[in-house]
């Protein structure tokens, strides 16, 4: 049997095996690679960068856990950037899990990392049903939407919701996002209705379809997937499981790239010697 025929013949086995040992080896040996920071990640990062100290910024957790090894990334890079600059964090969520999921990132940032005072420097609004209607209601009452905390305190009780009524109070918008109510309902109504900036974080399968938003500017910048997160990573100088994980999804891509590149090739070489043989 000659090279082409092994080729063609490639047992699926060995196909899963290749594609392991690229995920597994870069995990095990160091490789540095290089992280180009794309307009949208940078877009994001200056729009946050540019906000005076104790500007209120409203994060929306709209994800759940099975795309928390996209999106997790990128919001604690994000929370360091926020809180590195002294800004307040009114965290909320449209997904059920969002809440929780905030409340660890919070645990891990805001806590253990740069010693933040809840209730002073960041809040959990928790979770609220109803997406595009929630937002709506937002932009005329905050508390009357969120009359309380994660844990069920009154909002009224906290510093940080003293002054906050409605998106009046809010510099910026940031929704990390793994599908609907997501990204495209805060810039339906915060950004098109109330003006507000919005940025946005969401998995890579997702982002193609707000680049348009990022072309008209209407979302100020946006992270995709764990690219997104290690190029956010990249520019808060704070490396993290997203740029760990970049060696492992360059080369499980270049094989993957190899494989089709091999079966392409076996196709038209077979389809040509069935044209001989015919």
């Amino acid at each position: 049997m000659n090279l082409f025929d092994r080729l063609k013949n490639i047992d699926r086995r060995t196909i899963f095996v290749l594609i392991a040992l690229s995920v597994l080896i870069p995990l095990f040996v160091p490789i540095k690679l290089r992280i180009h920071v794309s307009p949208p990640a940078q877009g994001l990062y200056d729009a946050i960068d540019r906000l005076p100290p104790g500007s209120n910024v409203l994060m929306a957790f709209d994800y759940g856990p099975s795309t928390m090894p996209e999106v997790y990334p990128m919001t604690l890079a994000i929370l360091r950037h926020v809180f590195s600059k002294d800004l307040k964090v009114i965290a909320m969520a449209l997904w059920p899990e969002g809440a929780s999921i905030a409340q660890d990132a919070f645990k891990t940032v805001a806590e253990d990392e740069f010693h933040k005072l809840y209730g002073v420097d960041y809040i959990n609004l928790g979770f609220k049903a109803g997406g595009l209607v929630v937002i709506q209601a937002m932009g005329t009452s905050i508390p009357a939407i969120f009359p309380t905390d994660q844990a069920g305190r009154p909002v009224e009780e906290f510093p940080i919701m003293k002054k906050v009524k409605n998106f009046d109070e809010i510099e910026m918008i940031v929704d990390l996002s793994a599908g609907d109510p997501g990204i495209r309902h805060w810039v339906m109504i915060a950004q098109a209705r109330y003006q507000k900036k919005v940025g946005g974080g969401c998995t890579a399968v997702s982002a193609p379809a707000f680049y348009p938003y990022l072309q008209t500017g209407q979302l100020v910048g946006l992270l995709g997937g764990l690219m997104g997160a290690a190029e956010y990573e990249a520019l808060v100088k704070h490396p993290g499981s997203a740029i760990k994980a970049m060696p492992s999804q360059a080369l499980s891509h270049a094989v993957i790239i190899i494989l089709i590149l091999i079966g392409n090739i076996t196709f038209f070489v077979e389809r040509r010697r069935s044209r001989k043989q015919g």
